[in-house]
């Protein structure tokens, strides 16, 4: 197969996991059902991606270009607001990205499942939690800024899965998240002035 063709078939081959993701979830991420999907023979993904994991992380790097794409674009026109601001905006980006595509964030986070070493996913994950540490520091300066920036990701993430589920809004009553959002923003950075 000419190498532009083979070239061509990897990026279907992506792109068909990336539409499936969003329909249908992980577990429908089959080698077999994405070269089915993609109208090849089950055993034509692995002339590219010599393992299942290989191929996930290739999708789930598609999704944290997309994340770090939006969180750019909001913060970019913003980058003189003050770093609080900033960080509200990273957060509210964040969660909006993890209730409009579940299936693609799930499995962003799903390092069990992915080779995140081997194909550049860190190099793709990476910088929006450099970014948040960086806003952190400039936020609060008198803490250790990975460890909060840490727990404030942990905390979006677990608002973003059970605001997805439907728990917080039975459990709290709100009808946004954002009040959840500014709350765990004031639990780990303080209140604002």
């Amino acid at each position: 197969m000419p190498e532009e063709a083979e070239t061509g078939l990897r990026a279907r081959l992506v792109d068909v996991g990336v539409e499936l993701v969003a329909r249908e979830g992980v577990q429908a991420l089959t080698l077999r059902e994405i070269a089915r999907r993609a109208g090849v023979s089950h055993g034509a993904p692995r002339r590219h991606f010599p393992t299942h994991l290989e191929l996930l992380s290739a999708i789930a790097r598609r999704g944290f270009a997309e994340l770090g794409e939006r969180a750019t674009a909001a913060t970019a026109a913003g980058d003189t607001a003050p770093p609080r601001e900033q960080l509200t905006t990273l957060a509210e980006v964040y969660l909006r990205f993890a209730l409009d595509n579940p299936g693609m964030y799930e499995l962003m986070f799903r390092h069990d499942l992915l080779e995140s070493g081997h194909l550049g996913l860190r190099d793709t994950s990476l910088p929006l939690f450099g970014r948040l540490v960086e806003l952190v520091t400039l936020t609060r300066p008198d803490v250790d800024a990975r460890l909060v920036a840490g727990a404030l990701w942990a905390n979006l993430h677990g608002i973003a899965q059970l605001w997805g589920w439907g728990s917080l809004q039975l459990a709290t009553g709100a009808d946004d998240f954002v009040p959840l959002l500014h709350s765990a923003l004031d639990a780990h950075l303080g209140a604002e002035a």
